[in-house]
């Protein structure tokens, strides 16, 4: 009788404890429901697969913040360390193509080398990552990849730039360090070396690479210093401003992963070494008040109501405060200079540059940058490609290879090789 009482006893022990435990295992299930889970646009590509993906970021985001909070290291090292730990698992794709490490005056840079006739001339490709000029891997993981791919897709020489990131450096390091690097490669000895035809070769960047590329090919081609010049520059959802963080596509896309208006300000001041407290500022437009008399001359150049269509700018509205904050454009200078945002180049600049590709999102905060930058190109007698991917989110190129293959992704890489491979 007494055995009998102790088994059920240590029955009703194990049911209440397995109750417990699914209970548990059904609250944290409802707690990582609602962490992932965000709404998303219907059209954007593979909505579900993005939400884990972002909840995975916003995690590394946070554990930034937290260390940063705590003094034990800046945020943007901590979230390059988790970047940095996860692109080095990407296996190596391409494995053909032979790399070198080298320097261009001082500036570190690897070089993709394709397989075959070294004599022959081939095409070259100088790429700029992206990552908020802060953030990512380029000799690692999907750059590595897809510089790989390039090299291999086009028969090119591939050049990516290992620039100085933020916080260690801020603007115009980046800047200088992507010009230095690029006026190297575009030496006659240095194009003979590596069998360049100097008639064939493009500069390219994604999201902050995309500025840094507009901005090279900016420079490139107003000087004369270089006998050689860039045939084609291609910009993979570029930023491209930081005056107007309300136009339509920030408004609509302003809580849309990976890349929120927050964390777009975020970088901005990061890269121009401004206090990160201006964030709040700048994403209400204070910066840019009615009451700015410094932003007379640059208005045109990102009216995104004259620049846009309508079908782009649906029912928003332009959001410029009646007053605002007057010192910002006083303490933060480089928010107006031209090197940090190729949007407010003069069109005698723009006449100077070279052929473009743009590649641009539906849900992406960028988009409008992107779509403004080609219109002033074409007003500027620029022939001008934007390839506009209505289910494109940011940062959609680098998920492109294992193991992140979002369908989109792997659409736009293929687009934009095939346009090389056509025009250079």
């Amino acid at each position: 009788m007494h055995g009998l009482c102790c088994r059920e006893t240590r029955e009703e022990s194990h049911h209440f404890m397995m109750k417990l435990l699914c209970g548990f295992t059904l609250l944290l299930t409802v707690a990582l429901a609602y962490y992932v889970y965000i709404p998303l646009p219907r059209t954007i590509s593979e909505p579900w697969k993005l939400m884990v993906l972002d909840a995975t970021f916003r995690g590394v985001v946070k554990m930034g913040d937290f260390a940063h909070s705590l003094g034990l290291s800046h945020g943007v090292r901590v979230i390059n360390s988790a970047i940095v730990g996860f692109e080095s698992l990407v296996p190596i794709t391409n494995q053909e193509i032979q790399t070198e490490d080298v320097l261009f005056d001082g500036v570190h840079v690897r070089v993709y080398h394709p397989p075959g006739d070294k004599g022959k001339l081939r095409r070259a490709v100088m790429f700029i990552h992206g990552g908020g000029w802060s953030l990512g891997a380029p000799k690692l993981g999907s750059y590595d990849s897809l510089c790989r791919q390039m090299a291999a897709d086009l028969n090119a020489v591939v050049v990516t730039v290992d620039y100085r990131m933020a916080p260690d450096v801020h603007f115009p390091v980046q800047y200088e360090e992507c010009v230095q690097a690029a006026k190297h490669l575009l030496k006659p000895e240095v194009l003979e070396q590596y069998s360049v035809d100097p008639e064939r070769v493009a500069v390219c960047g994604d999201s902050a690479g995309g500025n840094l590329a507009a901005a090279v090919a900016q420079r490139i081609g107003t000087e004369n210093s270089t006998s050689a010049k860039f045939k084609l520059q291609v910009l993979i959802y570029p930023v491209l401003q930081a005056l107007d963080f309300n136009t339509a596509s920030y408004q609509q896309n302003h809580n849309v992963p990976i890349l929120y208006r927050r964390l777009m300000a975020r970088f901005w001041l990061e890269y121009l070494g401004a206090d990160p407290e201006l964030a709040h500022s700048i994403m209400m437009n204070n910066h840019t008040a009615q009451d700015q008399n410094l932003l007379s001359q640059n208005h045109a150049k990102l009216d995104w109501t004259n620049l846009l269509p309508k079908e782009i700018r649906k029912q928003f509205k332009p959001v410029f405060p009646v007053t605002g904050s007057p010192n910002i454009l006083k303490d933060v200078p480089g928010l107006l200079d031209s090197r940090a945002s190729p949007l407010l180049a003069e069109d005698e600049v723009l006449r100077m540059v070279p052929r473009a590709y743009i590649m641009t999102g539906e849900h992406d905060v960028l988009r409008d940058d992107g779509m403004m930058y080609a219109r002033r190109l074409e007003l500027a007698g620029v022939s001008v490609t934007n390839d506009h991917y209505q289910d494109g989110f940011h940062g959609c190129v680098s998920f492109a290879f294992w193991p992140c293959y979002f369908s989109v992704g792997v659409n736009a890489v293929q687009n934009y090789i095939a346009w090389l491979e056509k025009h250079l």
